[in-house]
């Protein structure tokens, strides 16, 4: 039996959820909404030549003659194929939005959209950083998603994540925001993620994840699982970062990211105690760069950014990103705290070293492939000595040769490395195949690029 009071709570519950459609039969339901959206979210299947680990008993005559191995010996690289998901961006021109590592590497990639059409894509640019890529597709009667504003995000709002979960085909599945501004997730990347407890699995990389209006709030790239499937903890890019990316991507293939010159780190409760700060919000400038963008602008060392462009600054994650993903040449306007005074100061963003170095190669073998001094945070920094790889283009020489993002190139052609610059001047003066001893996590291994 209701009573007067239940009939009102129930009414009251009823007026808080999602007012999403009423169909079938009055009840609530988000089918309206996604007929007009699934259709801009594609399946993307992508083949690849992926490089075979050298056992080193191969080399053994004996061990050879002992199994009967031929002396053209095990293949060094075999075709493998893998399946991820994407969402149709503009259907004029035929972009659809992935992520990087959904394309890494691909020696083809097939999209078939919802009507089944099966289409050839091809890699207009890559950013691994980001995990962003964007792909491009005959442009022929297509449906695009409407972009929306991953900033006005609250933790607790209802989205929806459409992909292709183990290549099962198009899924849906609902959840709402469980935080924002999440971070860790790619080691060196640019990150400001959105996590949900929507299911999220393997193959639902590159969908869709969108608001109760139907509109694209983020790209879902990643899960937290310690059995590789659903546990409710899921990543998504958000669309505004994604926006930066794109604008960059579709005009140089590439993202040429920005540089102040500051080595920074988060404001502690105890370091803003220590330094008089009302709050813990801004980075702590802990080193200036010589010549460098911040130099220049009269930066100093203890000096607290809290504002950028007249958007505060969170923490040092968040002057990362943005200084990051803001083109060189940009002039940019900081708010900073020294000794008690607000301070405002103009610098000119630079170009970042491994751009610079990129740009500089004069060995087009190596094109698409980024290198820099091994970064700090490299887990086998100080360990070793060498020039990391800080990202390679899908579909790349290097790619297909096998060199991954986060390889350490400890030597060319025999020649030890033991700087960005040194790794420079070997290459140049290579007319040929160039043979990269290479440390990828514990194992070592080379790769020629011919």
């Amino acid at each position: 039996m209701f009573t007067r009071t239940t009939t009102t709570f129930l009414v009251i519950a009823l007026c808080t959820l999602p007012v999403i459609s009423h169909a079938h039969d009055g009840k609530l339901t988000f089918a309206p909404v996604l007929k007009k959206v699934t259709p801009a979210v594609v399946n993307i299947s992508v083949t690849a030549t992926r490089e075979i680990a050298e056992n080193p008993l191969l080399n053994d005559p004996f061990f050879r003659r002992f199994f009967n191995i031929p002396d053209g010996g095990i293949p060094r690289s075999r075709q493998s194929q893998s399946v991820g998901s994407g969402v149709i961006i503009d259907a004029k021109k035929g972009h659809v939005v992935t992520n990087h590592h959904v394309v890494d590497g691909a020696d083809e990639i097939v999209v078939t959209l919802q009507d089944r059409r099966r289409l050839q894509a091809r890699v207009l640019g890559s950013d691994a950083a980001t995990d962003i890529a964007l792909l491009e597709i005959d442009n022929e009667d297509l449906t695009a998603v409407r972009l929306g504003n991953s900033a006005s995000l609250e933790v607790g709002d209802f989205v929806a994540a459409i992909g292709n979960p183990f290549g099962l085909g198009q899924t849906v599945t609902s959840g709402i925001v469980s935080a924002l501004g999440r971070s860790g997730l790619i080691a060196q990347g640019y990150e400001d993620f959105i996590q949900t407890d929507a299911s999220i699995n393997p193959g639902n990389s590159g969908g869709a994840l969108i608001d109760m209006d139907g509109r694209l709030v983020g790209i879902n790239t990643a899960i937290i699982s310690p059995a590789g499937g659903n546990v409710g903890i899921g990543f998504a890019v958000p669309v505004d970062l994604m926006r930066r990316v794109l604008s960059q991507l579709i005009e140089y293939g590439e993202v040429k990211r920005g540089q102040l010159g500051v080595i920074i780190q988060d404001v502690t409760p105890d370091l803003a105690e220590a330094l008089g700060l009302d709050a813990a919000q801004g980075a702590v400038v802990s080193q200036v760069m010589d010549d460098s963008a911040a130099s220049k602008a009269g930066i100093e060392v203890g000096d607290v950014i809290i504002v950028i462009d007249d958007a505060a600054v969170v923490d040092g994650s968040d002057l990362r990103n943005r200084i990051g993903l803001t083109r060189a040449g940009t002039e940019v306007e900081l708010t900073i705290l020294r000794e008690g005074k607000r301070l405002e100061v103009e610098a000119t963003i630079e170009e970042a070293a491994d751009a610079r170095m990129q740009n500089a190669t004069a060995a087009p073998i190596l094109d698409g492939a980024t290198f820099r001094n091994m970064d700090p945070a490299h887990e086998l920094y100080g360990e070793i000595t060498g020039v990391e790889v800080s990202s390679v283009a899908p579909g790349s020489r290097a790619s297909r040769s096998g060199l991954r993002q986060g390889d350490v190139v400890l030597s060319v052609n025999r020649r030890a490395v033991t700087s960005l610059e040194e790794f420079k001047r070997l290459v140049e003066k290579i007319d040929g195949a160039i043979a990269l001893h290479v440390q990828r996590g514990s194992s070592r291994m080379f790769l020629v690029i011919r």
